[in-house]
């Protein structure tokens, strides 16, 4: 399994079990999270912290679940994010846009706060 969906209050916990987001998995996560949105889920924390690489077809998948958030007037929340993520996270100057939080647990924080405040 490439990564782990848990129902988490009023949002999704999405785990990527894999070392690379890369094209190999990608793919799939953005069908899933379409798949997601689909359902009426518009509160997504995104946890990377076991990915230790990304490529842009990784980035691509983070940006549409982005979308599918905003779009939706939702949440999305990008959390644990290793060194070269973080690095390439912050060149494409995407930590501009999205909400990231250090691990899953102040990504959990960050969500509940988003979501008192709407």
């Amino acid at each position: 399994m490439d990564f782990k969906i848990d129902k988490l209050d009023d949002f999704i916990l999405v785990k990527v079990q894999k070392e690379k987001l890369d094209t190999t998995v990608a793919p799939g996560l953005k069908s899933e999270l379409v798949l997601l949105a689909g359902n009426n889920e518009k509160n997504i924390l995104l946890d990377l912290s076991k990915c230790t690489y990304c490529d842009s077809s990784g980035l691509s998948a983070i940006l549409v679940a982005n979308r599918l958030c905003k779009n939706s007037d939702g949440v999305f929340v990008l959390a644990g994010l290793q060194p070269a993520v973080e690095r390439l996270i912050s060149v494409s100057q995407l930590n501009t846009v999205i909400n990231i939080a250090p691990t899953a647990e102040d990504g959990i924080e960050v969500m509940r706060k988003s979501l008192q405040s709407k």
